[in-house]
């Protein structure tokens, strides 16, 4: 099973792929969809959109997993955040791929074990999941550890 997962941004958005096969986890891509500030925000969600869709088309994965909402203080950038997952969202749709949310809480614990992680912590966990030996940023690994929640959650769902 390859699984697409995604941490949704307005500015930066990472997504990375991973490979179920038999009891290992194996990474396949990752990779991060920038956009400036000076970018007119509704040119940065286009981006995201058609980017996504075309990570779709090309990998074929047979499900999405994206970090669900959270609450934050700023009004402003959960607009934005939702915004950007909406793009997500949609281009997965468009691309008939099955979509699976998972709170930043639900991640965090599947993936290090500890509901509240810092990026840090998530980073090596996910290098050692995958036997990842190169530079992960911190969004790509967020987008992978997504992915990897969903292949944990769904071994439980399969049962």
């Amino acid at each position: 099973m390859l699984v697409l997962g995604v941490d949704p941004g307005s500015r930066i958005t990472g997504y990375g792929l991973v490979e179920k096969q038999n009891n290992d986890i194996i990474y396949v891509d990752s990779g991060l969809i920038r956009s400036s500030n000076k970018t007119p925000f509704y040119k940065r969600i286009h981006k995201i959109f058609e980017t996504m869709v075309e990570i779709m088309g090309h990998y074929h994965p047979q499900e999405m997993a994206i970090e669900d909402l959270f609450y934050a203080k700023n009004i402003q950038s959960s607009l934005k955040l939702g915004h950007a997952r909406g793009a997500v969202l949609i281009a997965a749709v468009q691309c008939g791929i099955p979509i699976f949310e998972y709170t930043p809480l639900e991640i965090k614990k599947s993936v290090v074990g500890y509901g509240r992680a810092d990026k840090e912590q998530v980073r090596s966990m996910v290098r050692v999941i995958l036997r990842f030996k190169g530079d992960l940023t911190l969004d790509t690994s967020d987008a992978l550890a997504t992915a990897i929640c969903h292949v944990n959650w769904s071994k439980f769902e399969s049962v």
